[in-house]
């Protein structure tokens, strides 16, 4: 067969993922700290954005977000699915509206400052739900002076581990070669006041003795908190009994076996230390009290709060009412005067209007992207609270199984959509804060043949059952198997175990011996 050039035409489709259609799909799974962070940067990078005042007058998109709060859930689910542009951007019906120009942009936005992203809870700003209410008057929670101050501005400096210790190394180490020993040993800490360094490296590459190094940490170990400067649990306890005079050698040989005590194996916790039950269980009684972790107290920075997404609250006709958080949601103008008074005097084919163009293009995707985020959330939100209702009402033990697909086929989305929207986002019920995945479990069967059971209310239900077992009557693994199928749940011994272990929870036997043991120490 001879070898030639030829020309060919083929008809294809393909998807490009544009940056613009990268852009809303990183939108949708950023969290409430990285969108607000994403937002600040697009402000000062792009001089027709702006942050919206909460003062700000409603317009008549604000309107037509403020008259979809007093809808029910079906009359919203229904409007919703009849949107010409549905925001899925791995589905099929998407528009791009990448190729506007930046004069027909421009026609579509207002004379003057256009609220492009509708405040869809601003009705509820005058008459807070109740729980919203009860959040934001939570230390770290959001309010409507929260732009003014910051209640950590009214607290004093938080006093880290370092800098604690560093005030008193100068009384228990002197010379400026152990001064600078005991610097590096401190550099060496982690958040628990544990010492992660080998001395003989460490001593190398100070260039002194691995005595002098080992000197200076004997010296440190005698600082407050008692237990900091270790290097194992065992040394952390054992420096902190030694200071209270308790380190005798029937405790350090306990000490030195604390995987027996994990274990609760205390007949050959008697036989090591020498002692009998009586003594043993002082023994366990005074290792109660010491600090596993004496750095804890000490956190370098503060945990974040979270800022839940979603609010649901009781509606008055005993339904649901799902509204967006307004102080999660990024408030964008585009200042579209600025824009007609700056183009009208800079020529069209200079690079000051191509800038001003692309400006405006780049603002009207992101404001736009940001509306359609909102939306998104809201109907995987509502979706969500619709398959869930019995859960609200009646708890965890009447949680449904769930899938990503269930969702996505009730609110013609894809999967990967629905995914990314339920990543770190947070929604705050009569029950409690849940992350929108929470409420994403597995299915069990029924042993009766009725409707399956989500592997989360399994869960629960296997937690209140230890929880509940007295020291003679300790549930196993198979115990809790005939309970559950006795109360309609169709599930495997080695499942039972699963749960058990992903909970933290012992072993029958171990339980066993722990329960009795602390029955004794507290008669």
């Amino acid at each position: 067969m001879a070898l030639s050039a030829s020309l060919f035409l083929r008809q294809s489709q393909t998807l490009a993922m544009t940056p613009q259609l990268m852009q809303s799909i990183q939108l949708l799974q950023m969290t409430h700290f990285e969108l607000n962070q994403f937002i600040e940067l697009e402000v000062e990078k792009n001089p027709l954005l702006e942050f919206a005042a909460n003062d700000d007058a409603p317009t008549g998109a604000d309107q037509h977000g403020k008259d979809d709060l007093h809808i029910t859930q079906d009359e919203r689910s229904d409007r919703d699915n009849a949107e010409a542009a549905t925001f899925d951007p791995l589905g099929d019906v998407y528009d791009s509206a990448t190729s506007a120009t930046g004069e027909r942009m421009s026609e579509q936005l207002d004379a003057n400052f256009e609220n492009v992203f509708p405040d869809d809870t601003a009705p509820q700003r005058a008459d807070a739900p109740e729980l919203l209410s009860q959040w934001k008057s939570m230390p770290g929670g959001g309010g409507e002076n929260s732009d003014g101050y910051d209640l950590d501005d009214f607290v004093a400096n938080r006093v880290t581990l370092r800098d604690f210790l560093n005030e008193q190394v100068p009384f228990s180490v002197h010379g400026a070669a152990d001064l600078l020993i005991a610097q590096h040993l401190i550099d060496q800490l982690d958040e628990a006041g544990y010492l992660h360094a080998d001395i003989a490296e460490m001593a190398e590459r100070l260039g002194c003795a691995t005595g002098d190094v080992a000197r200076v940490l004997d010296s440190l170990q005698q600082l407050d908190p008692p237990g900091v400067f270790a290097r194992t649990l065992s040394e952390c306890l054992a420096i902190q009994l030694r200071g209270r005079n308790r380190l005798d050698p029937a405790m350090a040989a306990l000490l030195d076996n604390l995987e027996l005590l994990a274990r609760r194996d205390f007949t050959s916790l008697k036989r090591i230390c020498g002692v009998d039950e009586e003594d043993l269980l002082d023994m366990l009684a005074e290792i109660r009290k010491l600090d596993p972790k004496p750095g804890t107290g000490f956190e370098a920075s503060p945990s974040e709060a979270i800022v839940p997404d979603i609010v649901v609250r009781p509606a008055p006709d005993g339904s649901w009412a799902v509204e967006l958080n307004p102080d999660a949601l990024p408030r964008v103008l585009v200042n579209q005067t600025y824009y007609a008074t700056v183009s009208r005097h800079a020529p069209k084919n200079s690079a000051d209007h191509a800038f001003l163009t692309d400006c405006l293009q780049t603002a009207n995707w992101l404001t736009r992207s940001l509306d359609q985020r909102a939306k998104t959330i809201m109907k995987v939100a509502t979706e969500i609270v619709r398959q869930q209702d019995a859960f609200l009402i009646n708890g965890v033990d009447h949680l449904r199984p769930l899938n990503l697909k269930t969702v996505a086929d009730a609110i013609k989305m894809h999967e990967s959509t629905v995914s990314r929207v339920t990543s770190n986002k947070y929604m705050l019920t009569p029950r409690g804060l849940f992350e929108l995945k929470y409420f994403f479990t597995v299915s069990i069967g029924s042993a009766e043949g009725g409707d399956s059971h989500s592997a989360e209310s399994v869960r629960h239900r296997i937690r209140n059952m230890i929880v509940l077992e007295s020291p003679e009557a300790v549930l196993s693994d198979d115990d809790i198997v005939d309970l559950l199928k006795k109360g309609g749940v169709d599930i495997a011994r080695r499942t039972v175990a699963k749960y058990r272990e992903a909970m933290n929870i012992a072993s029958s036997v171990q339980r066993r011996r722990e329960k009795k043991a602390m029955a004794k120490v507290s008669a």
